[in-house]
C-alpha cells in the first residue's frame, strides 16, 4: 500500500495582501476549499492511506483549520522558514521529515495543494496524482495551464530602442510554436525521494511535468484586487461548471 502525504501550507500575515489565508471566499473560509480538496481525494484514492497536515506559523490558521476538520495533523512551521522569502521547497521537506518521525513510517509520495488556489475541480487532484503513478521518472507533476501569450510569438522584451520577441523564432502563426504553460501552483505531487535529496530547494533539479486545470485566468491572491476578481470567477464556475461546485459542496 503506498503512503501518501497531503501538505496545506500558510504563513502568519501576508506584505502583499495582509492574513489572505483567513479570508472568507464566497462566504467560506478560503482554506476550506484545499480542505475539501484534500479530503475528496484521500477518500477517492485506491489502495493509499492517505494523511492531511497543516504546516503554519499561525495560530488563528490552525484554529479555523482544526475546528472543521480535527483530524488533520498541525505541524508548528519553524521562525527559519516563516519569512516572506523561504523557499516553500524547505517547507515540504520540514513536513515530510516531522510526519514521517512522528508515524514512524515513510511516505511514497507528498502532494502540496495551495490555499490561494481555490478554483479546483472535483478530478483535479487525483488526475495529477495519477499522472504521477504512470510516470515514475518524473520527480514533480504540477498543475498548470496553457499560457495566453507566448514567448516565441507573442510576448516582446525591450533590447535598445527596439522591442523584440523574448524567444528568438520565425514563427508566423502561433500554432506553429511550442506549447508554453502558466504554472498557477495549486497541486504538485513531489516523489518523497527527490524531497530527501534536494539540497538546493531548486525545483528544475528534477524531471518536471504538467497537469492541465482549466484555465481560470491563472491569479495569484497577492491583493484585494485578486481576491475580488477570483471571486468573480469563482461565483461563475461554481454555478456553470459541475467540476469546480462539487468541491465547494463538500465543504463541512
Amino acid at each position: 500500500m503506498k503512503r501518501v502525504l497531503i501538505t496545506i501550507c500558510g504563513r502568519a500575515g501576508s506584505k502583499g495582501f495582509k492574513n489572505k489565508n483567513l479570508k472568507t471566499f464566497l462566504d467560506k473560509p478560503l482554506v476550506y476549499y484545499t480542505l475539501a480538496s484534500a479530503f475528496n481525494f484521500k477518500d477517492s484514492v485506491e489502495d493509499a492511506q492517505v494523511d492531511v497536515c497543516l504546516n503554519t506559523d499561525s495560530k488563528d490558521l490552525a484554529d479555523l483549520v482544526l475546528a472543521k476538520y480535527p483530524e488533520v495533523h498541525f505541524i508548528p512551521r519553524p521562525e527559519e522558514i516563516a519569512g516572506d522569502v523561504a523557499p516553500k521547497m524547505a517547507v515540504f521537506q520540514q513536513s515530510l521529515k516531522y510526519m514521517e518521525e512522528k508515524q514512524g513510517f515513510s511516505y511514497d509520495y507528498l502532494i502540496d495543494l495551495d490555499i490561494t488556489s481555490p478554483l479546483r475541480q472535483i478530478h483535479d487532484v487525483l488526475g495529477a496524482y495519477k499522472m504521477k503513478l504512470e510516470r515514475p521518472d518524473a520527480g514533480c507533476v504540477l498543475s498548470g495551464c496553457g499560457a495566453r501569450r507566448n514567448p516565441y510569438f507573442n510576448q516582446f522584451k525591450q533590447v535598445g530602442d527596439y522591442a523584440t520577441r523574448v524567444v528568438e523564432s520565425n514563427f508566423t502563426a502561433r500554432q506553429q510554436a511550442p506549447d508554453i504553460y502558466d504554472i498557477n501552483a495549486s497541486i504538485y505531487v513531489f516523489e518523497t525521494e527527490f524531497l530527501r535529496t534536494n539540497k538546493t530547494g531548486n525545483l528544475m533539479e528534477t524531471n518536471l511535468m504538467v497537469y492541465l486545470m482549466k484555465d481560470t485566468a491563472v491569479l495569484d491572491i497577492d491583493s484585494e484586487e485578486d481576491f475580488e476578481m477570483m471571486q468573480l470567477i469563482g461565483s461563475y464556475l461554481f454555478t456553470k461548471v459541475d467540476g469546480f461546485k462539487a468541491v465547494r459542496d463538500l465543504i463541512r
